[in-house]
């Protein structure tokens, strides 16, 4: 029983006005529906009924959800089989995302916060890795405040988020301004047109292709503001999903201004039963005088493939997902960068390079639980020409970090009154190895590790997650230990810190059916 609930194109700009005006016609009579941001204050308790199993994953290995899809998922709980404070939430987070008229609709999204850390960056794991060095940082008060706007006219949303954040300004992972006393950005801003069977977006939106309890291995949330044109095409059971976008220019060794590019694309299947697979392929490229090239613009091409026929130089990585979905739900994912199969000369000594994934979630009474163990070799994502990498101002369109290896145990548990529970155990061994290096040359092959180079930091993490709303105010803190071994690569040096962040906020939105 259930329980009702409250009702070679030179222009970028020139292909996205031609790829909208082909998608323009089949538009009619069809609502669009925005995406959930990343950051939304129910994503938490989202993930945490998706593991436990109270919850279908509307589009398992995507992230991140519609608003409809999240709605219905929400909808077709069953009220039986859930604890109090779990039905409290969902009902609290329907209230939130549900359209109460049809029609063309606009929607005001509004939040002030203060916040507390020991670190300035999104994630505790960034600290002490990497070049340059993640520092663990001075205790720091931050003050943030967002504006969300939302425009629905049937097959079409728009959607604006600008943000105004103190934190930005200590982030050493934010590209932008930090000599003002507030540092800003927009977090969400797109365009995006729907239809029965495919969707053309473009703007600004985290997305991540993978398993979607850690970073996906070439597409996440990890860079700031990373816009694209965005093209899916096909039914809820197997779709052609692919994006393109303009990475930042850089200047090459002889101080030439270099233009990169990248497109990604997969194809996505999930019939019906338990399984999801996604078969997907990336491909890097810059130059001076480079474009978006028609031939790897075509996403019905193997870029890999196009590279020796076309004679182009480019970076080709390959990978592939999958997620089985029962009482324990196993997911995984692999990523191809460089295997090198030939022996026969100094270059075919390079190291390999890849990336994977392999972890299983599932539900223990009301409580929720997560494992994953996820590696990244040496020279992934790095290239023999350094600037046809999949890195965008300094960070990676996957992940951030390479040469290392991680394992996690998470649980989640809703208490009673909505409080989401949730305590980490973490092993995160780091080589010296790090994707924003140059490439090595081949005479260095020999003394270059595939996974692992140089000393490697242990950092064992043990933290606590505590998230909770009442109404329009939402609380959030995570906080735990830190005990590195071989602290800063450097041998038989060992450090305990405390890591910590707590933020509070408030929130408001208002909509209504436009004129």
């Amino acid at each position: 029983m259930k329980r009702d609930l409250p009702l070679k194109f030179r222009n970028p700009q020139s292909a996205i006005r031609i790829l909208f005006v082909l998608a323009a016609p089949p538009l009619a009579a069809q609502t669009a529906s925005p995406y959930i941001p990343a950051d939304y204050w129910g994503a938490p308790y989202l993930e945490h009924f998706i593991a436990a199993g109270e919850m279908v994953d509307p589009t398992p290995l995507t992230r991140p959800l519609k608003v409809d899809q999240v709605v219905s998922a929400l909808q077709a709980m069953d009220s039986t089989t859930v604890t109090g404070g779990q039905w409290r939430v969902a009902r609290a987070i329907l209230n939130d995302l549900r359209r109460p008229e049809q029609g063309p609709y606009g929607r005001i999204d509004g939040d002030i916060g203060v916040a507390a850390a020991t670190y300035s960056e999104r994630d505790p794991l960034e600290l002490g890795r990497g070049v340059p060095n993640h520092g663990y940082g001075s205790k720091r008060g931050f003050a943030a405040a967002g504006l969300d706007m939302q425009l629905d006219f049937g097959p079409v949303v728009l959607v604006t988020h600008p943000v105004a954040d103190t934190r930005l300004k200590f982030d050493p992972d934010w590209f932008g301004k930090k000599d003002r006393a507030v540092a800003g950005r927009t977090a969400e801003s797109y365009i995006d047109a729907q239809w029965h069977y495919g969707e053309l977006f473009f703007g600004r939106l985290d997305r991540n292709w993978g398993p979607s309890v850690v970073q996906g291995l070439l597409l996440s949330p990890d860079p700031y503001g990373l816009d694209h044109l965005g093209l899916t095409l096909g039914t809820s059971g197997i779709q052609l999903q692919a994006m393109v976008t303009q990475l930042d220019t850089r200047l090459d060794s002889l101080g030439t201004s270099e233009r990169r590019f990248m497109v990604q694309h997969r194809l996505w299947i999930h019939p019906p039963g338990a399984w999801t697979v996604s078969l997907w392929e990336g491909n890097v490229w810059a130059g001076p005088d480079r474009g978006l090239e028609p031939w790897f613009l075509n996403v019905m091409n193997l870029g890999f493939l196009e590279q020796v026929n076309t004679n182009t130089n480019v970076n080709s990585l390959l990978g592939a997902d999958f997620e089985v979905h029962g009482r324990v739900t196993a997911f995984g994912q692999l990523m191809l960068d460089d295997i090198q199969v030939d022996k026969k000369s100094a270059t075919d000594k390079k190291p390999a390079s890849w990336g994977l994934t392999l972890g299983a979630k599932g539900g223990m009474g009301a409580a929720s639980w997560t494992a994953f163990y996820t590696q990244v070799a040496d020279l992934t994502y790095r290239n023999e020409d350094n600037l046809q990498i999949p890195l965008y101002h300094g960070l990676g369109t996957g992940r951030n970090f390479s040469d290392y290896d991680q394992a996690t145990l998470r649980f989640g548990w809703i208490a009673p009154g909505g409080v989401l529970v949730e305590p980490e155990f973490t092993l995160v061994r780091q080589g010296e190895g790090d994707p924003r290096l140059p490439h090595p040359a081949p005479v260095d092959y020999p003394n270059t590790s595939a996974l692992f180079q140089g000393i490697v930091q242990r950092t064992w993490r043990a933290a606590l997650g505590v998230t909770w709303q009442q109404g329009p105010i939402h609380f959030s803190a995570n906080g735990g230990l830190h005990y590195n071994q071989n602290d800063g690569h450097v041998a038989g040096q060992t450090k305990t810190r405390f890591v910590g962040t707590a933020a509070l906020s408030w929130r408001f939105h208002a909509g209504g059916r436009l004129p």
